[in-house]
């Protein structure tokens, strides 16, 4: 009688997911805190703009060494040491005495956190198998969902009882902790833990995608091959959606509290709370999605269709939302409908991380850190650039019209991703 698979890839994948939790937590706090901060220290609008979107920048610029370290050295040794530093980061941001060193907090959180995702793509590769990849990513995204919703709520309740520092430095204890218990039961492959019987080994391998099956033999790429791999077309338009949907993100986890103070006359924990209820449009949009993806796969066994036409299709209703919501002033009923477009931007979500997945082969965490580094750069320019936008304008209610063509944009760059098509062909 055959033996049941046993279910240590859930278990994986429950660490990975709990990492990205935290990891948002963190980051997505300084958005909420944002006005606390910029009182308490007597920033400028602008100054405030750097102290968000620091982080960004080095975020950005270590996707790629970060990627290369977790295949050289392992998920394993990577992301515990990761996750101390960043939360060694939080914690200086919440003790930090003013704007130089505030910066330096962030910078050193965003070096920290730049190996989360490909080096946590790059787990899912080696275990899950690839009808749940999808699925394992859309979960991986909402990870990050639940740590932001957790930042806005949290944040916005604890500033006022504890102050903005000591909700820092609490929000940096979780990680320390999970940096500890990952480096003792994670294993970066699914035959090194004694754990997985044979049943689930083989399940894991079973369905492998044309790419893997291709790539399965080559040596994992190198330093010199990166620049190949960002002059592929697949990988120009696949970067395209990931600038414009990092970039719009990250209005809403930044700018959009201060957004809805100035336009819609709601205090700071409304705001936060506010925040909250778009971040958990973008939660449920990450679950959905995974799981429409995987479908659609596996009813079609297009990866085009599931990856390119769910993307292209739900980024541009994104768009259309948030230009709706620029003709509403009710605060409540703008953010219903950018709630509703955050559920529908999260559904391509998933579709990105897998397409890395897809045509990466033994080299997803170069392709998932090129994608990612220059959405994230995009993601480091939006706080500066509305910032700047309001200063030059007065007017916030642009930004909504600037990041509707923003998602618009996005969707036609999801038209011209063939996942189907490794790098090497592309």
């Amino acid at each position: 009688m055959a033996v049941a698979p046993t279910l240590i890839r859930y278990r994986t994948l429950t660490w990975l997911t709990l990492a990205a939790a935290l990891a948002y937590l963190c980051r997505n706090a300084v958005g909420v805190a944002e006005s606390t901060v910029r009182e308490d220290l007597g920033f400028s609008l602008e100054q405030s703009g750097w102290f968000m979107g620091a982080f960004f920048w080095t975020y950005s610029l270590f996707q790629v060494p970060s990627g290369w370290l977790a295949e050289r050295w392992g998920t394993r040794i990577t992301l515990s040491s990761f996750a101390f530093a960043w939360s060694v980061a939080t914690f200086g941001i919440g003790v930090a005495p003013g704007f130089g060193l505030l910066i330096i907090a962030q910078l050193v959180m965003g070096v920290a956190q730049a190996g989360i995702f490909p080096a946590s793509c790059n787990s899912i590769g080696h275990w899950m198998p690839l009808g749940q990849r999808s699925l394992s990513c859309g979960i991986l995204a909402a990870g990050m969902q639940v740590g932001a919703i957790l930042a806005s709520g949290l944040t916005g309740v604890l500033i006022a009882p504890w102050g903005w520092r000591w909700v820092f430095v609490g929000f940096a204890v979780p990680g320390i902790l999970w940096s500890l218990g990952f480096y003792l039961r994670f294993r970066n492959d699914p035959a090194q833990d004694s754990r997985v019987n044979a049943s689930e080994l083989a399940l894991i391998h079973a369905a492998r995608s044309p790419v893997d099956m291709a790539d399965a033999e080559e040596p994992v790429s190198e330093w010199r091959e990166l620049l190949a791999i960002a002059r592929s077309p697949v990988m120009f338009w696949l970067c395209g959606q990931q600038i414009c949907r990092g970039s719009g993100y990250m209005f809403f986890a930044s700018w959009f509290p201060t957004f809805l103070q100035e336009t819609r006359g709601v205090s700071v924990a409304e705001s936060g709370y506010l925040q909250g209820l778009v971040l958990t449009g973008t939660l449920t949009g990450s679950l959905f999605g995974g799981t429409l993806v995987d479908w659609i796969w596996r009813r079609t066994g297009s990866l085009r269709l599931s990856r390119s036409g769910v993307g292209a299709s739900f980024l541009a209703a994104c768009a259309v939302l948030i230009l709706a919501a620029w003709f509403v002033q009710n605060a409540m009923l703008a953010v219903a409908l950018l709630s509703l477009g955050s559920f529908l931007a999260a559904l391509a979500g998933p579709c990105a991380f897998a397409a890395t997945i897809d045509i990466g082969g033994p080299r997803v965490p170069q392709v998932f850190g090129l994608m990612n580094m220059v959405g994230n750069l995009a993601a480091a320019a939006c706080p500066i650039l509305v910032g700047y936008l309001f200063q030059w304008t007065s007017n916030w209610n642009l930004v909504l019209l600037l990041f509707a063509g923003v998602y618009l944009t996005g969707a036609v760059c999801w038209g011209f991703v063939d996942p189907q098509k490794q790098i090497d062909d592309a």
